[in-house]
């Protein structure tokens, strides 16, 4: 009883990190382009990413039935706690750095690793491919694919929907009266700071529905191991609402609850703000004016969502990034820092076998203690 309550406050905590590492996400671009100050963009944020966590619960069956066996969790106790810890440690240590990282492949990476230790390096205790490559569960079609598909998606369409605004800017420009002045740039500015609003809360409606769901996937795993386990047998009727029936390989409905803690948790996380990873975004990487900004949250709200309704835990942060580069390619490939990005890059490589390690690790080390 006691693991399982650990289990859904460090599984809050993430939710929490998650929030403030991942709000620049949502509004680094805002901030950059001065549409909207830093405080009044963090705001706009927690809002919308409220709003999001509400919209499905795809990326919470998945995280939760789709991506580890869960006999496995019964073979250790600790597996939820060592995954979450794992994925906490890197994304404290890529925000300390300021590198925009994936907090949803720091998250899967490290279910893989302590699955894998907790069942003795047994392969199949991880769900790699199951019902097929297109419909089905499993790590390479909703986690691996998607990592490499995702933000490529979002600099393709970035890229042609920022040179297909040029272009229409262009035309205006050489026509006549008020089609020209759409063409001036202060018209343009003016414009597209508002546009930018609601592109901007899309890309936190976005990141809400995307990345609340995994912790409401990790505690409803961690509710229902224990149900199926008969940890809860002898729990008082008034906390009968912690008891989550079915098998988690055949799915199993998210309390509302759940639901209700992770959102506002997840709200409450990005109220902090993520000023450090802001900064690489937002202005490290390409200069940006509020049609840029326009163009890449545009375009990585489109690619998010999507894959948010097929329950793929696609990456806010490589999203996010890819279509910036997209803008700033569409303008010149020289416009975009591109040390910069290499940092980037790295951090995004790592991710998934970085945490593996950490949460395997930790596993082991919690054997050795008991």
């Amino acid at each position: 009883m006691s693991l399982v309550i650990a289990v859904v406050l460090i599984a809050l905590a993430f939710t929490y990190i998650n929030g403030f590492h991942d709000t620049a996400n949502s509004i680094a671009t805002v901030v950059a382009t001065k549409v909207l100050t830093p405080g009044q963009a963090v705001l706009l944020a927690a809002g919308t990413n409220l709003v999001g966590a509400f919209m499905g619960t795809a990326v919470a069956v998945t995280i939760a039935s789709g991506l580890i066996n869960a006999g496995v969790l019964e073979m250790s106790s600790h597996l939820l706690i060592c995954a979450l810890l794992g994925a906490i440690i890197w994304n404290l240590i890529t925000w300390w750095l300021g590198l925009p990282s994936s907090s949803s492949h720091a998250l899967v990476g490290s279910l893989v690793g302590a699955a894998l230790a907790a069942s003795g390096n047994n392969f199949h205790s991880v769900i790699w491919v199951s019902d097929g490559w297109i419909r089905g569960q499993g790590v390479l079609p909703k986690v691996v694919i998607p990592m490499v598909l995702s933000p490529l998606a979002g600099f393709i369409i970035s890229f042609f929907l920022m040179g297909a605004l040029y272009a229409l800017l262009a035309w205006c420009a050489n026509r006549q009266g008020w089609v020209r002045r759409f063409g001036r740039t202060p018209f343009v500015n003016a414009f597209f700071g508002k546009a930018q609003i609601a592109s901007a809360s899309a890309m936190g409606v976005a990141h809400g529905m995307n990345d609340a769901q995994k912790s409401m996937g990790i505690i409803a795993l961690a509710l229902a191991g224990a149900t199926a386990s008969h940890q809860f047998d002898q729990l008082p009727d008034w906390l009968g609402f912690l008891r989550i029936q079915g098998d988690p390989n055949g799915g199993f409905e998210i309390p509302v609850w759940v639901k209700v803690v992770s959102a506002l948790t997840m709200a409450a996380g990005t109220a902090g703000g993520g000023w450090r990873i802001i900064k690489t975004l937002g202005h490290k990487m390409v200069k940006l004016h509020p049609i840029n900004g326009f163009a890449a949250e545009t375009s990585s709200a489109l690619v998010i969502l999507s894959a948010s309704t097929f329950g793929i835990p696609v990456s806010t942060t490589h999203n996010v990034s890819a279509s910036i580069m997209g803008v700033g390619a569409a303008k010149r490939f020289n416009s975009i820092r591109w040390s910069v990005v290499e940092r980037m890059v790295w951090a995004w490589l790592l991710t998934l076998p970085v945490t593996a390690l950490l949460a395997y690790g930790m596993v082991l080390l919690f054997r050795l203690v008991d």
